[in-house]
């Protein structure tokens, strides 16, 4: 009977170990956990890598894109951070600089790789839009 309540007692304490170890470990990681922001040029080269291997693009068009990609991404930044703008003016603006984004990338892709990428930016904005309607759901639901 003694031994059995070593054994349980030991048990007891290894579940109380490695249930406090765990909490610790969820704690640590959620303190050390910091959202990661890129630079324009760090959000550029990697739209233009992603573009580059879906597309298949050519050097000439890969330099290209980037160029375009660079330059949009500095301008939304800049936009991001202009305090005397109202945020109706940053969202038409940003829409003004996705759709320059769009004309300069006619003119660089050819009409296959245009489609596929206007494609994949369809898809990217419905998924989106999904994602905001489940979450205008849930604050609805409360």
């Amino acid at each position: 009977m003694r031994r059995n309540m070593i054994r349980i007692s030991g048990l007891l304490v290894c579940l109380l170990l490695a249930l406090s170890g765990t909490g610790m470990a969820q704690q640590g990681d959620s303190t050390t956990t910091k959202k990661v922001r890129f630079t324009p040029e760090d959000r550029a080269n990697k739209m233009s890598d992603k573009l580059d291997r879906r597309l298949n693009l050519s050097s000439q068009q890969d330099k290209d894109i980037h160029t375009i990609n660079t330059d949009i991404t500095r301008r939304m930044e800049a936009l991001k951070h202009n305090t005397t703008l109202s945020k109706k003016d940053k969202m038409q603006q940003m829409k003004a600089l996705n759709e320059e984004r769009s004309q300069r990338f006619k003119s660089v892709l050819t009409p296959e790789q245009f489609k596929k990428w206007n494609d994949w930016e369809m898809k990217k904005k419905e998924q989106m839009e999904a994602r905001l309607d489940k979450k205008q759901q849930k604050r609805n639901a409360r």
